[in-house]
């Protein structure tokens, strides 16, 4: 059997078979990136949309996604490619590109105002093989690179992108374990050590989604907020956190959005303590 090393779950499939999140299989009694350069989704986006608010401001980047995912919220936004059955479909019919053809992509709109790659839309650590490939070869020349990521991951995954990566948007879901383990199906205290060693060496920013009755308490947000408030960036300025409102959607459509009121109040009590709080979705 081949034990999978990206995250917490440590997957151990027959040879052949994918590990849990669909985006590794099972080789010579280790895992590879089954979705390497298997791309599914492709864009020139904003920097803000990533969300970043306090890095290369008003610039854009080319935005690239593959498929699979190792958490499974009930509230996913981009399930097609990330945990459905859709996503099976989209494994069977993404396009391949090396990371020298998507390098030469993000060259080839520099003029479009594109400052390099970003990694996003599913979960991109799962095939962080071609991240790190790609990564490498885009900052040889000159490309920026931003990993948006929920941050499931084994250390020894973060080290071999973090010589590579400039900057990234990590999802802090919520703080309690509970919410993790039985809402998400994560591991929080993974996610905890992965941002702690990530500020080290790149610009980071969090985000927060604000779930009615499963982390909009006050006293949660403000643990996790004063958490947040003891990192700074490299630059020496605080972590941004961004807080952001609930959509009924996918799995979880017993809810009404976030009240937009209770969104701006977590983010002033979140404002205590971060230097730099951000509101999304209002």
């Amino acid at each position: 059997m081949a034990k999978c090393h990206v995250c917490y779950r440590h997957c151990d499939p027959a040879e052949g078979a994918l590990g849990f999140c669909g985006g590794r299989i099972a080789k010579n009694n280790t895992t590879i990136a089954y979705n390497y350069g298997k791309i599914t989704s492709l864009a020139l986006d904003p920097i803000e949309k990533k969300p970043l608010a306090r890095f290369m401001t008003g610039s854009y980047i080319l935005s690239v996604g593959s498929f699979g995912c190792n958490l499974r919220c009930p509230f996913c936004q981009n399930y097609e490619i990330s945990w459905s059955e859709e996503s099976k479909r989209f494994a069977e019919q993404a396009e391949s590109l090396t990371p020298e053809e998507l390098v030469q992509i993000a060259l080839d709109t520099r003029d479009r105002g594109n400052i390099g790659i970003a990694f996003t839309y599913n979960e991109p650590l799962i095939g962080y093989e071609y991240v790190r490939d790609t990564a490498k070869l885009g900052k040889a020349h000159g490309l920026k690179n931003v990993l948006v990521t929920n941050g499931t991951a084994e250390l020894s995954v973060l080290s071999e992108l973090s010589p590579y990566i400039d900057a990234m948007n990590i999802d802090l879901k919520g703080f309690t374990d509970a919410y993790y383990s039985k809402v998400l199906g994560g591991c929080r205290q993974q996610v905890i050590r992965f941002i702690e060693e990530a500020v080290k060496t790149a610009h980071v920013e969090l985000t927060t989604l604000i779930v009615p009755g499963e982390n909009d308490r006050e006293e949660e947000v403000r643990e996790l907020a004063r958490w947040v408030g003891t990192f700074k960036n490299p630059d020496g300025q605080g972590v941004p956190l961004h807080i952001t409102r609930f959509f009924p959607g996918f799995h979880m459509t017993d809810r009404n959005a976030t009240d937009v009121q209770a969104v701006y109040h977590l983010a002033d009590v979140a404002g205590e303590y971060v230097e730099y709080v951000f509101v999304g979705n209002c």
